[in-house]
């Protein structure tokens, strides 16, 4: 493996009328004399020989501090090294043997969501992991308000860059109060994030992610100092490859977390957000795309809806013909997010409380209007409700909505935008499957990454026709794989040419620029598809559950 970050522990001679090398000779011929490397193991050194002095640069600014720290430790110290990219830099001298505390940090920069990683760099342990939400949100929920935000406006730019790094100075002290830590000597900090994430981060216009014909600014950007971008580490931060606007370095980095290229089986991979991203292969191709999905799948854009936190209804069963909702923190329902929207209509349709279109069912549930107190022990759910829709304009612009939860309510209209949301993104699934000319009985793993994955219910997510009606154990949730990848590419720096190598290897398809895509998705845009028999076990828990009904 090849890393980022070195600490060397070293035994400089005291200059002398006979040695009066400069400090810089003297640091650079002990670093290549010596070079022992600690690995974690205190049985076991590994040795590295610099073999020309050139390899490593050292800057004045950490020159001047040289000579005081080494007449301190009596000229016995450590050395921090950093790669940028191209060569080593000496970036620090601490008193004494340190080799041993030697940390890198790793981050997944999500347009809701930063996540990092504290990382013992001798062990490979994570010892402690923070998050906290994406501070770009206060310049809009979406990426797409951010992005008009900061266009012809270089100094929105700054504000935006600035927020973000706000974001990881945040983490950084978080991380440092959780293990005591000190992260500002990182030497190196990897990122995994979208295009518009990379783009926001450096400080760069962003306009050309979303406006065709889509000439982004970088999708490689070169290795930069922690410094420029107000990251405090005292080395370098990376940011992992993408390979088109809508194709970012977190889905490259998915990759890297689950092996997909270089497996023998055919694999999906799906990452649902606001957009989603698809990749499909094995180690002979890779066809990547990406395409709107939608925010309802996170919860935005439905009435009700909200991030997985404390309050969140997260899983909706049904029990004694009535709804059961779980709340997050077992608090006083706020709202509901993904896992529970996705619950909630399984448990809706199956139970003939709307039909596969997604309408509400009248004659099987009633509404409110219509019963009386004798009668409302008898009704399988809390009644329907006609309520004021999200935009109306007169007394008559009325929806129907269901309680699911004490005074919250799930319109139809939230429905309907949520069926169109999962249509488009198991579009994109059938459409690559149908080019490559393979069923889903040919995937070996249909791997679901993100948050929303991790939470969501298989078999609701299968009832709807949000997931393929396929065995079960191949529906793999890996989490957070932008993460995962990022840690990897901490961990091993040789990876980054796996990465550029996963990149020249994919075929992009832009689905909004398939013709029958649109009419694909008409097609999936019933629960779980126009086609039952695409989802037989679907087909068999709803006569299931229609014969419990009539046992009744």
């Amino acid at each position: 493996m090849k890393e980022w970050s070195r600490k060397v522990y070293v035994e400089l001679p005291r200059p002398c009328e006979e040695d009066h090398r400069s400090m810089q000779k003297r640091l650079l011929a002990a670093l290549r004399d010596c070079g022992s490397f600690y690995t974690g193991d205190s049985q076991s050194v590994f040795s590295h020989v610099v073999r020309d002095e050139a390899d490593i640069r050292i800057r004045p600014a950490v020159l001047n501090d040289c000579l005081a720290i080494c007449e301190q430790a009596d000229w016995q110290v450590t050395a921090s090294l950093g790669f940028d990219g191209r060569v080593w830099e000496l970036l620090a001298l601490e008193p004494g043997d340190t080799a041993a505390q030697h940390y890198g940090l790793c981050a997944d920069l999500g347009s809701t969501t930063i996540i990092m990683e504290l990382v013992d760099l001798n062990t490979g342990e994570t010892l402690a992991s923070e998050s906290v939400f994406n501070p770009q949100i206060a310049y809009g929920d979406d990426i797409l308000t951010r992005i008009f935000y900061t266009k012809d406006h270089p100094e929105r730019r700054r504000e935006l860059q600035e927020a973000t790094a706000k974001g990881f100075r945040k983490l950084m002290v978080q991380l440092s109060k959780e293990t005591g830590v000190d992260t500002r000597k990182c030497n190196i900090l990897t990122v995994a994030g979208n295009t518009t994430m990379m783009h926001f981060l450096l400080g760069l216009d962003a306009f050309g992610v979303f406006q065709s014909p889509y000439a982004v600014q970088t999708l490689e950007p070169e290795v930069c100092r922690g410094a420029e971008l107000g990251i405090p580490v005292q080395g370098f931060v990376y940011l992992c490859p993408a390979m088109e606007n809508y194709l970012g370095g977190d889905i490259i980095s998915g990759m890297l977390a689950t092996g997909l290229p270089d497996r023998e089986e055919i694999s999906v991979f799906l990452d649902v957000g606001t957009n989603g991203e698809l990749v499909v292969g094995n180690q002979e191709f890779l066809l990547a795309g990406a395409g709107a999905a939608g925010p309802a799948l996170e919860g935005g854009s439905v009435r009700t809806g909200m991030r997985a936190e404390n309050g969140a209804v997260d899983s909706v069963t049904t029990e004694n013909g009535r709804l059961k909702a779980h709340v997050i923190g077992e608090t006083e329902a706020k709202g509901i997010c993904g896992s529970g929207i996705v619950d909630l209509l399984a448990e809706l349709y199956l139970n003939g409380w709307i039909d596969l279109r997604g309408r509400f069912q009248e004659a099987e549930i009633r509404t409110e209007e219509s019963r009386d107190e004798d009668e409302k022990e008898k009704l399988r759910i809390p009644g329907l409700k006609k309520l004021p829709m999200r935009d109306a304009a007169s007394e008559k612009d009325m929806e129907y909505a269901i309680e699911y939860a004490q005074g919250l309510y799930f319109y139809q209209s939230d429905i309907d935008e949520f069926i169109r949301t999962k249509a488009a993104a198991m579009t994109m699934v059938e459409y690559m499957m149908n080019l490559i000319g393979l069923g889903m009985e040919d995937v070996g793993r249909f791997y679901v990454a993100g948050a929303f994955g991790t939470h969501i219910d298989k078999e609701s997510a299968v009832t709807i026709g949000m997931y393929p009606d396929i065995d079960r154990d191949k529906i793999i949730s890996p989490g957070n794989t932008s993460l995962q990848g990022a840690k990897k590419l901490l961990l091993d720096r040789s990876l980054t040419e796996k990465a550029e190598e996963i990149i020249e290897r994919m075929q992009y398809v832009q689905f909004g620029a398939v013709e029958e895509f649109i009419e694909l998705m008409r097609a999936a845009q019933a629960i779980p598809h126009t086609d039952l028999q695409r989802f037989p076990t679907v087909e068999r828990r709803l006569l299931e559950r229609q014969a419990a009904k009539a046992e009744k």
